[in-house]
Protein backbone atom coordinates (compact mmCIF):
# COMPACT_ATOMS: atom_id res chain seq x y z
CA UNK A 1 0.00 0.00 0.00
CA UNK A 2 3.06 2.49 0.61
CA UNK A 3 4.44 1.94 -3.00
CA UNK A 4 0.76 2.89 -4.17
CA UNK A 5 1.11 6.30 -1.74
CA UNK A 6 4.35 6.76 -2.76
CA UNK A 7 3.39 6.43 -6.44
CA UNK A 8 0.85 8.94 -6.04
CA UNK A 9 2.39 11.48 -4.02
CA UNK A 10 6.04 11.24 -6.30
CA UNK A 11 2.98 12.26 -9.54
CA UNK A 12 1.38 14.96 -7.49
CA UNK A 13 5.17 16.21 -6.77
CA UNK A 14 5.85 16.18 -10.98
CA UNK A 15 2.75 17.84 -11.95
CA UNK A 16 3.50 20.45 -9.71
CA UNK A 17 7.42 20.63 -10.48
CA UNK A 18 5.83 21.28 -14.08
CA UNK A 19 3.55 23.71 -13.14
CA UNK A 20 6.41 25.46 -11.65
CA UNK A 21 8.67 24.96 -14.61
CA UNK A 22 5.98 25.99 -17.07
CA UNK A 23 5.16 29.33 -15.18
CA UNK A 24 8.71 30.10 -15.08
CA UNK A 25 8.73 29.73 -19.03
CA UNK A 26 6.27 31.89 -19.45
CA UNK A 27 6.90 34.60 -17.23
CA UNK A 28 10.26 34.89 -19.17
CA UNK A 29 8.42 34.36 -22.62
CA UNK A 30 6.71 37.22 -21.18
CA UNK A 31 9.33 39.34 -20.10
CA UNK A 32 11.05 39.25 -23.59
CA UNK A 33 7.90 40.35 -25.01
CA UNK A 34 8.11 43.28 -22.80
CA UNK A 35 11.57 44.57 -23.74
CA UNK A 36 11.18 43.49 -27.05
CA UNK A 37 8.16 45.84 -27.43
CA UNK A 38 9.92 48.52 -25.04
CA UNK A 39 13.07 48.54 -27.80
CA UNK A 40 11.17 48.58 -30.50
CA UNK A 41 8.98 51.48 -29.24
CA UNK A 42 12.24 53.43 -28.19
CA UNK A 43 13.77 52.73 -31.69
CA UNK A 44 10.88 53.80 -33.71
CA UNK A 45 10.99 57.09 -31.03
CA UNK A 46 14.91 57.62 -32.08
CA UNK A 47 14.29 57.04 -35.83
CA UNK A 48 10.70 59.69 -35.83
CA UNK A 49 13.86 62.40 -33.97
CA UNK A 50 15.88 62.02 -36.59
CA UNK A 51 13.52 62.35 -39.47
CA UNK A 52 11.88 65.38 -38.01
CA UNK A 53 15.46 67.01 -37.98
CA UNK A 54 16.13 65.83 -41.27
CA UNK A 55 12.79 67.63 -42.27
CA UNK A 56 13.27 70.59 -39.95
CA UNK A 57 17.20 71.18 -41.76
CA UNK A 58 15.38 71.01 -45.03
CA UNK A 59 12.65 73.26 -44.59
CA UNK A 60 15.41 75.91 -42.92
CA UNK A 61 17.31 75.38 -46.16
CA UNK A 62 18.43 79.12 -47.08
CA UNK A 63 17.86 78.31 -51.35
CA UNK A 64 14.55 77.32 -50.38
CA UNK A 65 13.63 80.11 -48.18
CA UNK A 66 14.62 82.47 -50.95
CA UNK A 67 12.28 80.83 -52.91
CA UNK A 68 9.39 81.86 -50.62
CA UNK A 69 10.83 85.60 -49.82
CA UNK A 70 9.27 86.95 -53.18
Amino acid sequence: MQSKEQNSLSNVQTEVFDLIVGFEENNKISQKKTASKRSLEARRAIERHFEDKALTEAVDDPWINELFED
